[in-house]
């Protein structure tokens, strides 16, 4: 989950955070996955955590009918806020994806993550899916976007813990190394950590990126 070392690389590096959208290779994917998301909100009240500095809900905003787009880091609303989406679909707001206030059951119909799912620790994803249900409410749409290992593409591993989960160590814009916790999940992983909180589980695996859709029960 978000620990003090993520969130002080993300907030180091919230200026350059879209830059793996700009990998060359990467676009045939992405030309996919702009499609299958903008068609899975169409008229939905999305609530998107960790929504960085807003790539998606660019997108999502085009046919939800409405976005509340959330983030633990002062800098990446900021820069999400510069992007001038439409005001009368889209707020923004700071919120802890890993601590989510009262109050929220009712509000949305579907939820929205890229890049979350990776760093929930393997011993902790069945209880935060619990923790969604418990805060949002039962059938709301869940869609998952995050990133498949491609050799030579993404990071080595530093090391694996005892529970699993993979680590790399990445250097940020101000030189520092950070020891990152991310998970490169397979479909059948998957499957096996939402079946007891999900129904209706899909799995659209790319090259470089997945795309998991679900209800909670």
């Amino acid at each position: 989950m978000i620990t003090n070392q993520l969130a002080q690389f993300y907030a180091v590096n919230a200026d350059n955070y879209d830059q793996v959208y700009a990998q060359e290779e990467r676009f045939d994917d992405l030309d996919d996955l702009q499609e299958m998301v903008a068609e899975m909100f169409e008229g939905h009240k999305v609530l998107e955590l960790a929504c960085g500095t807003a790539y998606w809900t660019d997108l999502i905003a085009e046919t939800a009918e409405s976005v509340h787009a959330t983030d633990l880091l002062p800098e990446m609303i900021a820069l999400a806020e510069t992007r001038g989406l439409d005001e009368d679909v889209v707020t923004f707001g700071i919120m802890d994806a890993f601590n989510l206030p009262d109050g929220l059951e009712g509000k949305y119909t579907a939820v929205f993550a890229a890049g979350l799912w990776s760093h929930v620790r393997r011993e902790d994803q069945e209880k935060y899916l619990k923790e969604l249900r418990a805060k949002l409410g039962k059938d709301v749409l869940l869609v998952l976007l995050d990133e498949t290992y491609v050799d030579g593409n993404s990071m080595v591993f530093a090391r694996t813990d005892m529970e699993g989960n993979t680590h790399q160590i990445l250097t940020a814009d101000d030189g520092q190394r950070y020891e990152i916790m991310k998970n490169y999940l397979t479909d059948s992983t998957l499957r096996k950590r939402f079946a007891a909180s999900t129904k209706q589980i899909r799995i659209e695996r790319l090259e470089y990126y997945y795309l998991l859709s679900c209800r909670l029960k």
